[in-house]
C-alpha cells in the first residue's frame, strides 16, 4: 500500500528481524492509521526537503519489540514513531533541520558521533495531540543509555 509518493507501509513494517525470528509484525488498523499520519507529517517533508529517506525501523508488534530489547512503552509499537537516516546526510544536520522546521512529539539523535557523519541515527515520533516537540539526545555511558536535553 503506497502511503505517500516516496513510502509505502510495507517499509515502515518491514522488519529482517522479525521474519528471521519467525515473529508476526503485521501492524493492526490503529497502527496502520498513524503510520499514514506519521509519514504524511513528518517523513514525506524530510524526503521532500533532504532527500532519500532510509527507514531503519518503524512499526514494531510488541513481540518484535520485546525481541530487540525496545522500551515497554515504545512509540514504535503504536505505529507512531520511526527509525531513518536521511541518505548522504550528517544525522546532526538532519537533526537540526526537523527540529527547526517540523512539528513532531519526540527527536532522538541516537548513538551519533561528532566527527562521523554516518553514526547513529533519528528516531522521531509524531501523534497528534501529543506533539510538544521534545529534543533529545541518547549516548552510551558504560553499558547504559543516557538520554539528555537538546542535540549539541
Amino acid at each position: 500500500m503506497r502511503i505517500t509518493k516516496n513510502f509505502t507501509l510495507c517499509e515502515l513494517t518491514k522488519s529482517e528481524y522479525a521474519t528471521r525470528k519467525g515473529i508476526d509484525n503485521t501492524a493492526p488498523n490503529e497502527a496502520v492509521v498513524n503510520l499514514v499520519i506519521l509519514t504524511k507529517k513528518v517523513l514525506q517533508p524530510i524526503r521532500d526537503k533532504l532527500g532519500a529517506v532510509i527507514v531503519t525501523s518503524g512499526y514494531r508488534s510488541p513481540d518484535l519489540n520485546k525481541a530487540v530489547g525496545g522500551s515497554k512503552i515504545s512509540d514504535h509499537c503504536r505505529g507512531i514513531a520511526v527509525d531513518f537516516e536521511v541518505l548522504g546526510m550528517d544525522n546532526m544536520d538532519v537533526a537540526k533541520w526537523i527540529r527547526d522546521n517540523l512539528t513532531f512529539k519526540q527527536l532522538i539523535l541516537e548513538f551519533y558521533n561528532e566527527g562521523d557523519p554516518t553514526s547513529g541515527w533519528i528516531h522521531l515520533s509524531y501523534k497528534e495531540g501529543e506533539n510538544n516537540n521534545e529534543v533529545l539526545r541518547a549516548r552510551y555511558s558504560g553499558k547504559k543509555v543516557v538520554y539528555t536535553q537538546g542535540i549539541e
